[in-house]
């Protein structure tokens, strides 16, 4: 069980946590910045074996089989000879796309939930034999046994965020590797997110896989960022402070080179340790933000290895009552969606599907999205850089985790430091989160405080939010969000369907909101389904009609909120897969709140939202 807060001074622990923030990433594998690297795709056809009762792993007595067990699934499916006994065999007749989930790709996976081993066999030649190699993988839904040519080189744990192993020479071969992924998506009570969700369990390797090659010395992370002013103040666009760090891998040594060549900026600072700290100024930067989303291109370099990456440049804090972005009060006109492409019911995982999801998001009106609810595939947030869209990210700790679990505590806590380490320089990335709709108790508050005070430690620079229940008080028309977790968040966030799940939207005209933390405040999710093309009169539920109307009622609510209120992100952008929506004529296996249909449709309530968000513009535009 995690410590209590009781338990902790915390102005004592956030500060000293924030003192170790380098330790904590020197204490982590992960290599970043993947895109920008050499390496060698491992994406498309892998061969698979379906294996319910876990064959490949255990023997018949249901105990894991040695390393070395000829009917071990990692090992080779090649019988010495003829009399040689061999159960199992990977076959071309057999495929499953990489990337991609298994549940889109052949009919039998539909609602499959188990394990399946993927093989797959390259060839590698170094460039240089003192190189080294590690396997990248963007993300396995759920759990991960990786092996190569018989060897474990390692295991994961978590559907949503990447991980990596290195490759001893000892195992590599230059022909005919034999690469075997045992992916197990069984849900579990202490697992992260639980047995209990409101979307599509998507096994598979569901992101792309990497050869990355690197010298013996390598740059394996860095941060970069401006400096924070004081609070409220606007960041200097002259002379700015930068600061950050690299941490090299191997033998560290010589010095480390920053180069941003727009700016005429080159800096060399002595590498101290496997960390190196890092500030300098900027003689003139050009601010990021949704209007202007300026990336400047960012070469570092340490001996015989150089990363690039674009960066842009921009600070975000919660301030008093507002939220302010380089200083300047913003509202976050947004939209929450899922990692899915409804009209082929499959996960998204390409650069194709991200640039569908904010094209959608962008027509709407959008200047944020909320990534719902788990992290996305890196290609989302680099493309959120480059279109000027405001991200909220989130770890799948969901609804009823057991949160009095320490084992599930360190499963969420991987997942956002894993989050964390490779979005920290997209500047789109503003809001942490490190939850949604957990329910109130003193076990879950010091569980979801003390990832707070780990994301803090990670990463001072952005917000942290979690998204809150409400209860519904039809008495005196008041609604209070007085969650004990708001007290620890930097935007308190609420989800909020007055007129779906608590009553009639007509409910909404004299209801109004408050929160008892000085704050501002944010509508994380609100929203009401639709079937696409269903239409009554505006009190049957699932029509068009009904949706609209609740949006319009919505609408005239938000002119109440107080003045803290920053911004919303209803729900949803499209309409997705859920096994839990089980209405035979208006839903069968689909969550219908999505503004858009699973056909890509416009519903009647987007063009309502839509206007809305045009009105905040145009106003906002006025008052410049």
């Amino acid at each position: 069980m995690p410590y209590s807060t009781k338990q902790i001074n915390v102005t004592v622990v956030t500060v000293a946590m924030m003192l170790i923030c380098q330790l904590s990433h020197a204490q982590l594998n992960l290599i970043t910045d993947i895109p920008n690297r050499h390496t060698v795709s491992l994406d498309g056809k892998w061969q698979y074996i379906v294996d319910p009762y876990e064959t490949g792993f255990y023997d018949y007595r249901y105990k894991e089989m040695n390393e070395n067990s000829a009917s071990a699934y990692w090992n080779s499916d090649k019988p010495k000879n003829k009399s040689d006994l061999k159960e199992f065999g990977y076959s071309d007749k057999y495929t499953l796309k990489v990337p991609g989930d298994w549940n889109s790709q052949d009919p039998k996976f539909l609602y499959y939930e188990g394990t399946v081993w993927y093989k797959k066999s390259f060839d590698y030649q170094k460039h240089n034999p003192s190189d080294r190699l590690f396997i990248y993988f963007g993300a396995i839904n759920y759990r991960a046994d990786v092996y190569l040519n018989g060897k474990k080189l390692g295991m994961h744990v978590g559907g949503f965020t990447p991980f990596n192993f290195e490759i001893p020479d000892s195992v590599l071969k230059t022909k005919d590797n034999f690469l075997v992924v045992r992916v197990n998506n069984e849900r579990g009570k202490e697992e992260v997110p639980t047995v209990n969700t409101d979307w599509w369990n998507y096994g598979g390797i569901t992101r792309s896989v990497d050869l990355v090659e690197v010298p013996k010395t390598f740059i394996q992370d860095f941060s970069i960022h401006l400096k924070k002013p004081e609070a409220g103040e606007v960041p200097a666009t002259k002379n700015a402070e930068v600061e950050g760090w690299v941490k090299l891998n191997g033998q560290s040594s010589g010095n480390v080179v920053i180069d941003i060549p727009e700016l005429k900026v080159k800096n060399t600072f002595q590498v101290t340790d496997s960390i190196t700290p890092f500030s300098f100024q900027l003689p003139q930067v050009k601010l990021w933000s949704p209007e202007n989303p300026k990336l400047y291109k960012v070469t570092i370099s340490n001996g015989d290895d150089k990363v690039e990456d674009k960066i842009g440049f921009r600070t975000i804090e919660a301030f008093g009552k507002k939220v302010l972005l380089n200083g300047k009060p913003i509202f976050m006109r947004g939209i929450a969606m899922h990692e899915e492409i409804p009209q082929q019911m499959r996960r998204a995982y390409s650069k194709k599907d991200a640039a569908q999801l904010f094209g959608w998001a962008k027509e709407l009106g959008c200047n944020m999205v909320r990534l719902a609810h788990y992290p996305y595939e890196e290609s989302m947030t680099r493309m959120a850089d480059s279109l000027g869209f405001l991200v909220w990210s989130e770890i799948p700790v969901y609804w009823t985790i057991d949160f009095g679990n320490h084992e599930v505590y360190e499963k969420a806590k991987q997942q956002l430091t894993e989050m964390i380490t490779r979005d920290k320089n997209r500047a789109a990335v503003i809001i942490w989160s490190v939850g949604n709709e957990t329910p109130v108790s003193q076990v879950r508050t010091d569980f979801m405080h003390n990832l707070i005070i780990s994301a803090k430690a990670l990463d001072s620079t952005r917000m942290i939010s979690a998204a809150l229940e409400v209860n519904y008080n039809s008495k005196n028309k008041m609604d209070v969000i007085n969650d004990p977790l708001g007290q620890y968040v930097d935007l308190v966030a609420f989800n909020e369907y007055l007129g779906w799940y608590g009553g009639l939207p007509s409910a909404c005209r004299t209801a109004n909101w408050s929160t008892v933390y000085d704050k501002p405040l944010f509508i994380s999710e609100t929203g009401a389904g639709a079937k696409y093309g269903f239409h009554a009169d505006s009190l049957t539920r699932f029509s068009e009609e009904y949706q609209a109307w609740y949006y319009r009622e919505q609408i005239n609510m938000f002119k109440r909120m107080p003045e803290n209120w920053v911004g919303l992100s209803p729900w949803v952008l499209a309409d997705f897969r859920s096994p839990k929506r089980n209405n035979p004529i208006y839903q069968e296996g689909w969550n219908r709140k999505g503004l858009f249909s699973n056909n890509g449709n416009k519903k009647e309530a987007f063009y309502i939202l839509q206007s809305f968000y045009k009105k905040i513009k145009k106003k906002e535009n006025l008052n410049k």
